[in-house]
């Protein structure tokens, strides 16, 4: 029988990942309850079915692909659903979220009778014939979760217990966007000195790479700030052993969180890092 598999909720990732999932053959449900209209096309667009949280608790799979913040929550709307369905489906919590974290909304799923898997999505939003997106999964029925490498999406098992997937997430995501954080502060403090010209020539001479990295990641950046602040957050616990490393993530969140707001406000900010992008060739995108 067809697969039928739940994607919560369908913003740029999740839409991204409805629609690989739909072009394979599979049914695919969601949840529009309080969502734009805008949102309403994108999950259409993609190939996503609008349902009841009854219906939601009934397909083969769930995948709560939501930001960090609203991963405890999700699991906690659905839990009434879950555990009134008589057919139990597989959660897969794939959010940027600490192992501990993860672990309490397995307990919340698992107390329903549904099994839980651990994931963390590293990667773009899926396209085409791309490998570039991976699933990581962790946790006991992980295994069965691998059937969704039939149906377009990229399914490596991360062993370990639950938490471990989400424990390869935090330290890819801790390099990338923590590295991003330090970029976007030194690019700003060089505005502010003005010595943001001296400091690209010499970054073209002798670290070439890494401004190409800088200047074609950090563009992207100001619009993802706000969901990146949570995750920050969920970082900063990961390392909670180590004080400094916690304290660095912690004001990478503060940071992202001015991005955010500079965003919707002034864009001072916003304009000074596309301007250093822009004069290094990084474009604007």
């Amino acid at each position: 029988m067809p697969l039928t598999v739940t994607v919560i909720a369908p913003g740029m990732m999740g839409s991204a990942v409805g629609k690989r999932l739909s072009e394979h053959g599979v049914t695919v449900l969601t949840s529009l309850a309080g969502r734009s209209a805008a949102t309403s096309t994108r999950a259409a667009a993609s190939g996503m079915q609008d349902a009841s949280d009854a219906q939601i608790a009934a397909s083969d799979f769930i995948l709560s692909i939501v930001p960090p913040g609203e991963a405890m929550s999700l699991a906690e709307r659905l839990a009434p659903a879950l555990r009134a369905s008589a057919s139990k489906p597989i959660y897969v919590d794939c959010n940027a979220l600490n192992p501990g974290t993860v672990v309490r909304i397995a307990a919340l799923v698992q107390e329903t009778g549904a099994r839980f898997v651990d994931g963390g999505i590293i990667g773009p939003p899926p396209e085409p014939d791309s490998s570039k997106t991976r699933l990581y999964l962790s946790g006991p029925d992980a295994e069965a979760v691998t059937v969704l490498a039939r149906h377009g999406l990229s399914t490596p098992v991360q062993p370990g217990p639950i938490g471990a997937a989400s424990a390869m997430k935090m330290s890819y995501a801790g390099i990338t966007k923590g590295f991003t954080a330090l970029g976007a502060a030194m690019m700003l403090a060089a505005t502010r000195a003005g010595t943001a010209d001296a400091l690209l020539a010499e970054m073209q001479v002798s670290q070439k790479a890494l401004l190409g990295w800088l200047t074609a990641q950090m563009p992207k950046m100001p619009s993802k700030a706000y969901r990146w602040v949570a995750e920050m957050e969920e970082i900063s616990a990961f390392v909670g052993e180590d004080p400094a490393g916690a304290a660095f993530y912690q004001a990478a969140a503060r940071l992202y969180e001015r991005i955010a707001a500079d965003l919707d406000g002034g864009r001072s900010e916003v304009d000074a890092l596309e301007t250093f992008c822009r004069r290094a060739g990084g474009g604007t995108a």
